[in-house]
């Protein structure tokens, strides 16, 4: 017996479609508003004090509004209702989404970090180090109350989450900023001057190899969901608690699960061995709705198939 088409609902009429979770776009469209800010300041700031690591900032900042519009329009397009081209809607464009993040800040590092290779073997530049601490702190105040302030916004979308990820490792950098500069100034007094104008190549070095895990962590991520693998560990315990249950409430022995997230789609499928003549439709659709219930807490949209057979060898 088949559990029918994918439901989102306990009813069998199909998947529910809305628009994300709440206050996803608009907390996307701060991001961006917040990004352009910043980042306009750290390019022209920099370019006044003619200081590498101030235009690697602003550059840094500016990317996250490419990115956020992306994350943008994967909002939309993931909140769109299925078509006949697209008849399991656009789910996939969230991880993918992330995986262009991902992506993309990996190479803008990979970039910064060449360059300030570069300026070292050149022999350093000038920069003066008051600058950089006064930014850094500003910068780093900005990142971090703009990423509590998203997160609050919408704490149950990924694409959020990844804005978050990005201005927390943005202040982070500036706090790097602010310290090696507040350093320099501390020691000039018994570093030689030569020794000074590596600051700048150096702070961006070092921002580079801290944060290089992040865009390795997104990519790791998204590719993980575009390739179909288990859903994270804690939607499997879940999972697998409410599975007990049904098994124990309707007298059924272990069953075979598959299951898989997609952004915020969560694949399941669960196939019950049963003996013949014994159910029935109707008994299916019970336990189908009894698995629903219990997952519709965890906040996914669902589309759960549950499937009653007789023969082993369909169930594997």
């Amino acid at each position: 017996m088949s559990g029918g088409a994918p439901s989102g609902a306990p009813s069998a009429a199909g998947p529910a479609v809305g628009n994300g979770p709440p206050g996803e776009q608009r907390a996307l469209i701060e991001s961006i508003v917040g990004a352009g800010v910043l980042g306009l300041l750290a390019l022209g700031w920099g370019v006044v004090a003619q200081s590498r690591v101030l235009l690697f900032d602003g550059v840094f900042v500016l990317l996250g509004i490419v990115l956020s519009a992306l994350s943008l329009m994967a909002a939309r397009a993931a909140g769109s209702a299925p078509t006949a081209r697209f008849p399991f809607g656009k789910r996939a464009v969230t991880p993918l989404a992330i995986a262009i993040q991902g992506a993309a800040l990996l190479g803008t590092l990979v970039y910064a970090a060449a360059d300030a290779v570069a300026i070292v073997i050149a022999g350093g530049s000038d920069v003066a180090a008051t600058t950089v601490v006064i930014y850094g702190l500003i910068s780093m105040v900005s990142s971090y109350g703009l990423s509590r302030w998203l997160s609050r916004r919408a704490p149950r979308s990924e694409l959020v989450t990844a804005e978050v990820v990005q201005w927390r490792a943005g202040a982070l950098l500036s706090l790097m900023y602010a310290v090696g500069a507040g350093l320099a100034l501390a020691l000039g007094l018994w570093v030689p001057e030569e020794a000074l104008r590596y600051l700048d190549p150096g702070l961006v070095l070092l921002a580079s190899a801290l944060l290089a895990p992040i865009p390795l962590r997104l990519l790791r991520a998204a590719g993980l969901e575009l390739l179909e693998a288990a859903p994270p560990a804690e939607v499997t315990a879940a999972l697998g608690a409410a599975i007990a249950a049904v098994s124990a409430e309707f007298g059924l022995d272990a069953p075979f699960v598959r299951a898989t997230k997609l952004g915020e789609r969560l694949y399941v499928e669960v196939d019950f061995v049963v003996p013949a003549g014994v159910w029935d439709v109707s008994g299916e659709d019970r336990v189908r709705r009894g698995l629903i219930s219990r997952l519709e807490p965890l906040g996914y949209e669902l589309w759960a198939n549950v499937e009653l057979t007789t023969d082993p060898a369909l169930a594997t």
